[in-house]
């Protein structure tokens, strides 16, 4: 029995390393994909170039790779490297970010349809970004921090509704059970929709309408490389934390009264991982507005693999979340020529199917439970 389990595990270990080369595959192949037709070999020469100096050769196009200061200056260039290459890593660290906190939100609440959003952040953040759109809050920054304003907004919303879903919960006394978590997420997430349908309802300005669909869609269309550095130190810090969490996130999935026996407070930490999740999933919605389904769908095919033991299917399952977005992203831009079609409509679309697909097949369980 233990050479099984050892076996399984130096299996299990192998797919993560399988895993990280595959997401850093999609990234190397994702960048060479767009509406404009770059040669392959000119995408990887100029991607080289600026990650390590290192000269291979010159661009199909005659441009010398060493000459960065006539480089720099070429159409080509300005779409590899300060378009497409920044958006594709927001997609990738987005996709980890949204699907790490899936998996640790539903062993938190003990729920395997639940997903990053379930405790209100989505429509939080939705309220704050429509109201600095609609109403011009975001006119309060200068500077740099003027590009941030509706950032800033959905950013505050997004963690103003997390904190009114727990002090909700604590309400009435008692340990702060998941049923309790996802009734009050339910509560604030339908009061802040009513307010952000009102703005919008009651707005007359076409473009701030347009604006607002970018938060309530998702789109990568913002990414910027001063932009990546927030959101990958975030997901660098909250993967670190989550994989030293693993124990007693499998603690989770026996239940309350099995962890009491155990010498386990629950409660006190799942206080902890909303905090911590919320925190991580606001700084996804003010960086790309709502992408959903990542964080449902792809803890559930993981877990199909793998099983539930988190040592194994947290990192996985945040592999697989970065290299489906990726993915999701650039179908978003060629699908239709000329035209990007929101992110967040490609997730639903593909994520609606399979999760009908799982009901019908009763695989929304934890390990078969």
């Amino acid at each position: 029995m233990n050479s099984n389990i050892k076996r399984r595990h130096a299996l299990l270990g192998l797919m993560i390393v399988v895993f990280i080369g595959l997401l850093v595959l999609s990234i190397l192949l994702a960048v060479t994909i767009g509406a404009v037709k770059i040669p392959l070999g000119d995408v990887y020469r100029i991607v080289l170039y600026q990650s390590t100096h290192v000269k291979i050769g010159a661009l199909e196009t005659g441009i010398q790779i060493g000459d960065i200061d006539f480089l720099s200056k070429g159409t080509m260039y300005e779409i590899v490297w300060n378009v497409r290459m920044p958006r594709v890593i927001m997609g990738a660290i987005i996709g980890v970010l949204l699907a790490a906190c899936g998996v640790v939100m539903q062993a938190t609440v003990e729920n395997p349809l639940a997903d990053p959003y379930i405790l209100g952040i989505s429509s939080g953040a939705s309220l704050g970004a429509t109201f600095a759109i609609m109403i011009g809050a975001s006119t309060i920054f200068t500077g740099w921090l003027a590009t941030m304003g509706v950032a800033f907004w959905a950013f505050a919303g997004a963690l103003g509704a997390m904190s009114l879903v727990m002090a909700l919960a604590h309400l009435g006394g008692g340990r702060v059970t998941s049923a309790k978590l996802v009734l009050a997420g339910c509560v604030i997430g339908s009061l802040c929709s009513a307010f952000t349908n009102m703005m919008v309802y009651l707005g007359k300005n076409a473009e701030n309408m347009r604006e607002v669909s970018y938060w309530l869609l998702g789109s990568m269309v913002s990414a910027k490389w001063e932009r990546l550095t927030l959101p990958g130190l975030c997901m660098i810090a909250g993967l670190l934390f989550y994989l030293t969490q693993t124990r007693t996130l499998n603690t989770m999935l026996l239940g309350d009264e099995t962890a009491i026996t155990l010498g386990v407070n629950l409660s006190r930490r799942r206080r902890v991982y909303m905090v911590v999740t919320s925190f991580l999933s606001a700084i996804a919605v003010c960086t790309c507005g709502i992408v959903g389904f990542v964080g449902l769908m792809i803890p559930h095919i993981m877990r199909g693999f793998v099983g539930s033991d988190h040592r194994f299917l947290l990192p996985l399952t945040a592999c697989a979340g970065g290299i489906f977005l990726i993915w999701a992203d650039v179908l978003a831009r060629v699908l239709i020529p000329n035209t990007e079609i929101p992110i967040g409509v490609i997730t639903s679309a593909i994520g609606a199917p399979i999760f009908v697909y799982m009901m019908i097949r009763k695989s929304y369980g934890f390990g078969g439970r």
